[in-house]
């Protein structure tokens, strides 16, 4: 599964995407954040407030408890604002 890392999150991961195999038990979004935050002081500093970190499943906004069985991608990125 490819993870893709948007904005102040990659800035805080230290890079921009990374293909990684996920234990069985991680099986929604918000499990996934649980064992990246598990990985390291920088994965914990890019999803400590993990509340206001989007994610999108295959280019499609998801929520924390949506499920990531057969995903190709995900991506996570801070909350955007426009104008």
């Amino acid at each position: 599964m490819k993870l893709v890392y948007f904005a102040w999150v990659r800035e805080r991961v230290g890079k921009m995407d990374e293909e990684i195999d996920l234990p069985s038990d991680v099986t929604t979004v918000a499990d996934l954040v649980t064992w990246l935050r598990s990985r390291g002081e920088e994965y914990e500093y890019a999803f400590e407030n993990g509340s206001i970190v989007r994610a999108a499943v295959d280019h499609v906004h998801v929520r924390p408890e949506s499920a990531i069985l057969g995903a190709r991608e995900i991506a996570f990125f801070p909350p955007m604002t426009g104008g």
